[in-house]
């Protein structure tokens, strides 16, 4: 496991907690600064850079449009102009004379994404593989920008510490930052969740969450790609630029968890994953199942197993257990059920279920709009984190503290960024890995 020479911070799972309520609290002290080139510009439109113009990306745009009909589409980056200009195409397919980026606001490489945020924009989309997401973030919030970024929002500890800095500044501006934790914005699941942080099944001492699914799509090597054009166009294969599985996509569910809790902090983890099923150089470095247990300072523990594997059941549920009932959520269901201390159903969801992807940017713009930033920066951070320790436990065999994953030296990925060699790395065994600790 690569490390760093950067000093870790020495941020504790108190010290998480407390400083991201003072931000709230500062932030409440200054009037919302959402005074934007939009405004300044005396016309409604709200200008929109797109940084990452993969399915996700584009997908993300398309709901922009759909938002609010004065959002426009100006600008685009992206690692591969190939990518950049098929999303381009479909946007104008899709949205006509709103989607006007000229060629001189289509940047390709590595710096792409500061030029779109150099650019005359009020909200950027980021939407690139997880491993820039902490330095893209970091550069649009300090340009004054409103920020949609997709999840995982980092790949490791140093990540997730930007991520953390970039919120409170955020909060403190008044500029908006909203998470793509899309659940968090399916209308089913918000009053579910709202029920149970009411107290519906008393506290709740157990979560357990799946998400079971196959493999997701390989790209073999073609002729003329460098190593890390290879590893970048098949990313999520890749520890260094997705997290591995875990944080890339499994995530969600452990975001669940992180709901269901209140968004307290677990203590630590421990678990059990490894590879039985991954062949071939695109199968990259990354795991194909995960088995994590987080404990919580008040006795309570979550589960959460994934796996990537073909063939096999599917399944993406939580079972929240608590002193007085229980509560199963299948969000592909839908299906929310909660049941009292009889197990007899107290209630069960049955309102519309509108396009969640839709609903986040609808809130975004609305927010933006309205000059009530919306700041999803505490429960973002800590659901990727909380990914992240999982794949720390798994790939060491150790448990994992909230503080060691929080404070962890270890940076993945190389240290600067060119198409060339990059050698892919080698598949994680946990007797030869162990946890890199601040200071070490």
């Amino acid at each position: 496991m690569n490390t760093s020479n950067e000093h870790a911070n020495d941020v504790s799972r108190r010290r998480f907690v407390t400083a991201s309520t003072a931000a709230v609290g500062a932030a409440a002290l200054v009037s919302p600064a959402l005074a934007s080139s939009a405004f300044a510009r005396g016309d409604d439109r709200i200008r929109v850079g797109l940084i990452g113009c993969g399915g996700r990306g584009s997908g993300a745009a398309q709901q922009a449009l759909n938002a609010d009909p004065g959002v426009v589409l100006v600008s685009m980056g992206d690692a591969f102009s190939d990518r950049l200009e098929n999303s381009r195409t479909n946007l104008v397919k899709h949205a006509g004379e709103r989607v006007n980026v000229p060629p001189d606001q289509r940047f390709v490489g590595f710096d792409a994404y500061q030029k779109v945020i150099d650019s005359d924009v009020d909200v950027v989309i980021l939407a690139t593989p997880p491993h820039f997401r902490p330095e893209h973030l970091e550069a649009a919030v300090k340009a004054g920008k409103h920020v949609f970024t997709e999840k995982p929002m980092a790949v490791d500890g140093p990540g997730v510490r930007k991520v953390l800095e970039a919120s409170r500044q955020a909060k403190q501006q008044g500029t908006a930052l909203m998470s793509g934790f899309c659940w968090r914005y399916n209308i089913p699941n918000r009053e579910c969740y709202a029920r149970l942080h009411d107290g519906a099944i008393g506290d709740i001492t157990t979560v357990h969450s799946t998400y079971l699914a196959g493999p997701l799509g390989k790209r073999p090597r073609q002729d003329g790609w460098s190593d890390m054009e290879w590893q970048m166009r098949n990313w999520q294969h890749f520890n260094w630029l997705s997290g591995d599985h875990i944080v890339e996509q499994a995530v969600h569910a452990i975001d669940k968890i992180n709901w269901a809790m209140n968004n307290r902090t677990p203590v630590r983890c421990y678990g059990v994953g490894g590879r039985l099923c991954r062949e071939g150089l695109e199968s990259g470095d990354i795991y194909d199942h995960h088995a994590v247990l987080y404990e919580y300072d008040n006795g309570a523990r979550a589960f959460h197993m994934c796996r990537q594997i073909p063939g096999c059941w599917g399944d993406n549920t939580e079972y929240i257990i608590g002193t007085k009932g229980n509560c199963f959520v299948n969000s592909w269901g839908p299906t929310q059920i909660i049941k009292g201390p009889d197990n007899e159903v107290a209630w069960q969801y049955k309102g519309p279920n509108p396009n969640m992807y839709q609903v986040e940017h609808d809130e975004l713009f609305k927010a933006i709009r309205e000059g009530t930033p919306v700041n999803d920066g505490d429960f973002m951070a800590q659901s990727t984190l909380m990914g992240i320790m999982g794949r720390m436990a798994n790939y060491t065999g150790e448990s994992v503290t909230w503080d060691d994953a929080l404070n962890s030296p270890e940076r993945l990925g190389p240290e600067t960024y060119a198409f060339g060699d990059y050698p892919m790395p080698p598949v994680t065994k946990p007797d030869s890995a162990k946890i890199a600790k601040a200071g070490t």
